[in-house]
Order: C-alpha cells, then sequence, then structure tokens
C-alpha cells in the first residue's frame, strides 16, 4: 500500500472518530456545563503527567526498534515490561499525594486517575508496536472503533447521571477494548527479553524521551498551568478549543505516524535521499487542512463554538491562535521526525529542549497575565522557536528543498476560500437565523469546496498526488 494511501486511511478514520467525539462533546458541553468539562481535561492532563515515565520516550523506542525488523518481539516485550513495573509505582505516587490530587482537579479524582494511566499506558506500548510494523492504517481504524464506544458509553453514562464518573468510564472502557483488539491484530507476540534490548531502548530513548516530551507539553501544559490560575469554567473553554484544533491536526500527524517506519526503514538501508525526499513530501501537505482550517476560524470560530453553548464563544479569539500554533508545530514535527528517522534522537534533542523550556516559562507569564489567551499565544510562540531551531539543525543535516510554492498556493487557495465564506455569511445569515448549527454545516462545506477546487485547478503537484493515490492505483510504494 502507498504511503499516501495509508495517510489518507488512517486521516479519514481519525476525522471520523473525531466527529463522533464532536458530538458526544457537544452533549456534554450542553449537559455538564464547562466547569465539568474542565474537570475532566484536568483528570486526562494529570494522566499524562503522572504516566510520563513509562509513555515518555518508550513508545518511539519501541516503534523505531520494532521497525528496524530484528528481534521484534524482545522489544516488544521489553517495552510491556518497563511499561508495567513504572505503572505500579506511578499508582503509589498517585495514592499518596491523593489529597493533593482531589484539591487540584476539584474533585474526588484518584480512583479516576488509576485505571486511566494504567490503560492508556499499555495502549501506548500496543500503538507503538502497530506503527513499527507499519500498520498504522489498522490502529487508525481501531481507533474510530474506539472513539465510537467512548462516546456512547459516555453519553449513556451521563445521561443517567453519572457525570464526570461517566465520561472517565467511557474512557477506560474505550481504551480497554481498543487495547485487546490490537494485541490480537499485531502481527507479533511479545518474546522475554534480554539486557541488552532494555539497553538498546534506553539507548534511544534517552534523546527521543524530550520529543515526546515535548508533544506532551504541547496542549496539557498550557491546560495543567491554567488549573493552577483560573477557574475551571475557562479550563473547559480552552479544552473545547483545543479538541477542535486537533481535529485540524490529523491530516498532518497521519503524515508524520505513517512516514516514520518508511523513513526509518529507508535510512537503515543507506538511502539517504529517500529519506529527505519523503520529508519534503511531509512538508509538502503538513498545512493541506490546517491551513484554510486557520482562515476558518477567523471566519466563523465563533459560530462554531456557539455550537456548544454560548458560553464557550469566550474562546473564539483562542480559537485562531492555537490554529496558527499548529500549523506551526506541525511543521516542526515533520523536521524532528525526519531525525528520528535517521536514528539521530540527539538532534531532535536539542530542538525539542528548546521548545520545553519556552512552552513552560512562556505558559507560566501569559497565563498569568492573560488567562486563556496567554496559554494560546505561548504555545504559539514556542511552536515557533522549535520550528526555528529544527529548521537550522535541518539545513545542516539534509539537503532539503522547501516545498514553499505549494504551501503558498495552499495559502492563497485559504485566501480566496475565506473570502467566499465570509461573503457568504454575510448574505445567509438572515437566512439562518436559529438555526447555527445548519448554518455553520453551510459554510464549513462552502469553504472546502471552494479551496480544494481551487487548489486543484492551480496546484499540479496536487493532482499528481490525488492521482497517485486513488484507490484504483495499486502500485505499492
Amino acid at each position: 500500500m502507498r504511503i499516501g494511501q495509508t495517510s489518507i486511511i488512517y486521516s479519514v478514520s481519525r476525522f471520523a472518530g473525531s466527529a463522533l467525539g464532536f458530538v458526544a462533546t457537544v452533549y456534554f458541553a450542553r449537559v455538564l456545563g464547562d466547569a465539568v468539562l474542565g474537570q475532566f481535561a484536568l483528570i486526562l492532563a494529570l494522566v499524562m503527567w503522572v504516566g510520563i515515565a513509562s509513555q515518555v520516550g518508550l513508545s518511539e523506542s519501541i516503534t523505531k526498534r520494532i521497525s528496524e525488523g530484528s528481534e521484534s518481539e524482545k522489544y516488544f516485550g521489553a517495552g510491556l515490561v518497563f511499561a508495567g513495573g513504572v505503572t505500579v509505582v506511578a499508582t503509589l505516587v498517585i495514592l499518596l499525594f491523593g489529597d493533593t490530587v482531589d484539591s487540584y482537579v476539584g474533585t474526588s479524582a484518584v480512583l479516576f486517575v488509576i485505571p486511566l494511566l494504567a490503560l492508556i499506558t499499555f495502549k501506548s506500548i500496543l500503538n507503538a508496536a502497530l506503527h513499527g510494523r507499519r500498520l498504522v492504517h489498522l490502529e487508525s481504524l481501531l481507533q474510530i472503533g474506539g472513539q465510537a464506544v467512548k462516546s456512547a458509553v459516555q453519553i449513556a453514562l451521563v445521561a443517567v447521571g453519572w457525570g464526570i464518573g461517566g465520561m472517565v468510564t467511557g474512557y477506560a472502557v474505550s481504551s480497554l477494548l481498543t487495547g485487546i483488539v490490537a494485541l490480537w491484530v499485531i502481527d507479533i507476540r511479545p518474546a522475554a527479553p534480554r539486557r541488552e534490548h532494555f539497553v538498546s531502548l534506553f539507548k534511544f530513548a534517552k534523546y527521543s524521551w524530550l520529543g515526546n516530551l515535548s508533544q506532551r507539553f504541547y496542549g496539557n501544559l498550557d491546560v495543567t498551568v491554567l488549573g493552577v490560575f483560573v477557574a475551571s469554567g475557562l479550563v473547559g473553554v480552552y479544552s473545547v478549543v483545543w479538541s477542535i484544533v486537533v481535529f485540524l491536526t490529523i491530516f498532518g500527524n497521519g503524515i508524520q505516524t505513517t512516514i516514520f517506519p518508511e523513513m526509518s526503514k529507508q535510512s537503515t538501508d543507506g538511502n539517504r535521499e529517500a529519506v529527505v525526499g519523503l520529508t519534503e513530501d511531509a512538508l509538502m501537505y503538513s498545512g493541506l487542512v490546517l491551513i484554510p482550517g486557520f482562515v476558518g476560524a477567523i471566519i466563523v470560530g465563533d459560530r462554531v463554538l456557539r455550537i456548544y453553548g454560548p458560553t464557550f464563544t469566550r474562546g473564539t479569539e483562542v480559537f485562531a491562535i492555537l490554529v496558527m500554533a499548529a500549523i506551526i508545530w506541525t511543521f516542526n514535527k515533520q523536521l524532528v521526525n525526519a531525525f528520528n528517522a535517521i536514528d539521530r534522537p540527539d538532534i531532535a534533542f536539542r530542538s525539542n529542549s528548546v521548545f520545553v523550556v519556552a512552552n513552560t516559562i512562556l505558559n507560566v507569564v501569559l497565563i498569568y497575565q492573560f488567562d486563556i489567551v496567554g496559554a494560546a499565544v505561548a504555545t504559539m510562540l514556542s511552536s515557533g522557536i522549535a520550528l526555528l531551531m529544527s529548521a537550522r539543525y535541518a539545513r545542516s543535516w539534509f539537503d532539503i528543498d522547501p516545498p514553499l510554492g505549494e504551501i503558498a498556493r495552499q495559502c492563497l487557495s485559504a485566501l480566496l476560500m475565506g473570502g467566499v465564506v465570509l461573503g457568504a455569511r454575510t448574505v445567509l445569515s438572515s437566512y439562518f437565523s436559529g438555526y447555527n448549527l445548519v448554518f455553520v454545516v453551510v459554510l464549513v462545506s462552502i469553504g472546502a469546496g471552494v479551496y480544494f477546487a481551487v487548489l486543484t485547478a492551480i496546484s499540479r503537484d496536487f493532482r499528481t498526488t490525488l492521482s497517485r493515490n486513488l484507490p484504483s492505483n495499486t502500485i505499492t510504494g
């Protein structure tokens, strides 16, 4: 299967799963309110931070070593053993500081955090193994199934009065079921590792952990710091905006996830030109959805957030800033992805370290001054700093020709789309008074149609990519 086709399967599955999540989040926002959504966001953030030792760096190490094809079963086993040990230690820490955890979240949270931690940790190891075996498309299909289960269970339990407990239970049930299925579909089984397998994983992880940590900082540190300085209602607003932005990043993440095992294999085979070509392709299409998403956030962002309830329009300004941050971050991650693929996580480490430091300082300073707007600006600025650092290293290690022309055509298409959508909003607003959801769907549909029509007309590269990755094209790549 072509990488492009696999990316499309991954992205479509994630889009479908996120669409289900969108419906569920709208329901929760209207039934439970922004404060409960904020508490749930803080629980998930805590799970991420507490489980950081078992998840950060280890997943990338497992994907890298399994993708190399040598003793994959033993590397898989080593990852599971280490994850189990760290989960036990983390559970003891949570129990020790239980009162502090409950006070921070604003509700009884300890019994929620512990099972989620265990399930999410082991699921991350299984996903890493799937990626390493180049079964990304299967993992993406599990994603949509898991999202469907999660949304259905959460909605059912919230409807009968379980509140935040229902949301956590739905998340846990989904993680458990998809983890079981993932273990079943993986074409390798964990085997007893030897010392050298742990050493090899840690050798890669000692640098790659910061890359994963930077990913965890992105979208989690701001929520965590917001929990200290602002009310849970504002945290809920921010988390809703963030969920929409994550939806827009799916395609770029799909490219990164799908392309990494192939780049790793080509690098192992000594084919540096192939790695460069794949990196250029990744950069070319990283902003395919995000760039028009930024224009759309400016023009119809308030209408989109109104779907969740009138209080959520407080995040309109944050929406556009976070989409711009996502554009910058996605380009940066494609370059970092290439560094890891050529087994140079030390280079990625330097770029990611700059992001982590900048993100930490800017979040504390700007959130204290400007609450959720400050969090969004901090994410955007720290992402920009990281991109500059990655580009500097990329020029030293790769002969990359940045696809600036194609990115410019995407920007032009997005601007033309924006003009049409703005006109449509102005002309049609009176006809959709009282029907905000329908109006948003109409405007988004018009925008998507215009954007892709214009881009197809002006971009030969885009037309070629579409042709090469049609389902009828069975050429293997």
